[in-house]
């Protein structure tokens, strides 16, 4: 389940960097695609799935989506219970499909996405989402790493 309260200014700030590949501070067709590009073979619905993304975040209808959209559409599902975006984000990062995000797989996407993470970063991630070398972290794990909301933790 996706925590509600979860609104905070820089809450999502994290997550939405992951999505932004070129680093230019807003999400372009092409940073999905690149997101999705050979993780999971791609976004189920590929070019289809990245539109409708893209339409129901893009308020402003400019062709990209700005850090204010994306955290409006991102807080919104939080609130009322469902967090789409992040839970596709979950999705692709647990390569082995077990609903947990492992060291293998917080590591491997670190990588794919270009954010250099040593092992030690990647323990320390994994604990402060709550989970364990052995397990790793479930969603409700993975929110509280890209929350930076270590009081969450047990």
């Amino acid at each position: 389940m996706c925590p509600s309260g979860r609104t905070r200014a820089s809450g999502f700030r994290p997550a939405f960097d992951v999505l932004d590949a070129d680093r230019d501070g807003r999400i372009s067709r092409d940073d999905l695609r690149a997101f999705y590009a050979g993780l999971h073979g791609g976004a189920s619905g590929g070019e289809e799935a990245i539109g409708a993304m893209m339409t129901v975040a893009d308020t402003n209808k400019d062709g990209f989506v700005e850090y204010e959209e994306f955290e409006r559409v991102v807080g919104r599902n939080a609130a009322v219970g469902s967090c789409g975006a992040m839970e596709e984000v979950f999705r692709v990062m647990d390569k082995d499909g077990d609903g947990k995000l492992s060291h293998r797989d917080l590591k491997t996407y670190m990588a794919s996405a270009g954010f250099p993470a040593t092992d030690d970063d990647i323990t320390a991630m994994i604990r402060l989402g709550g989970g364990d070398q052995h397990g790793g972290v479930t969603f409700d794990g993975l929110l509280r790493i890209l929350a930076l909301d270590s009081s969450a933790a047990y």
